[in-house]
């Protein structure tokens, strides 16, 4: 069980260094440095499913153009799991949120339920979501899957 802790301990800090610790905690690149925001998702640790919050800012769309949003799952190994549905989405629900057009500003939320990209239950740990935003760097959190 100590070799698992450490052994996880150093994935974590591989992980870690990977994404900027102001992304993954949502800090300095913030919306009002990029236009847009990664709210902590909710409920964190979660089992099976959660909605996961954003913010697009108005100067995202100061050219009058839609904006392209990507949200993705990840797991400690940087590989893709998932990508989450959009909620409230203008083209309508469960819409996957893959370079997915966002027309105005706005508080928007996307929702997992727990399951990788070929409908398995993922395993209880820690995984990133993305938030990519066109031309912009993606912000990235960490989230938690109890079970």
């Amino acid at each position: 069980m100590r070799r698992l802790k450490c052994v996880l301990f150093v994935l974590l800090s591989i992980v870690g260094s990977a994404f900027p610790a102001s992304a993954q905690q949502g800090g300095s690149t913030g919306k009002q440095d990029s236009g847009f925001f990664l709210e902590q998702n909710y409920p964190n640790p979660f089992n099976p499913e959660t909605k996961i919050p954003f913010v697009l800012g108005e100067e995202l769309f100061a050219g009058g153009q839609p904006v392209i949003v990507s949200v993705r799952i990840f797991n400690v190994l940087q590989q893709f799991i998932a990508a989450p549905t959009a909620l409230n989405h203008p083209r309508g629900e469960g819409v996957p949120l893959i370079d997915l057009e966002y027309p105005f500003p706005g508080r928007f939320e996307a929702y997992w339920d727990g399951r990788d990209e070929f409908g398995r239950q993922v395993a209880s740990g820690v995984y990133f979501v993305q938030l990519a935003v066109s031309g912009k760097r993606p912000q990235v959190r960490k989230m938690f899957v109890t079970k």
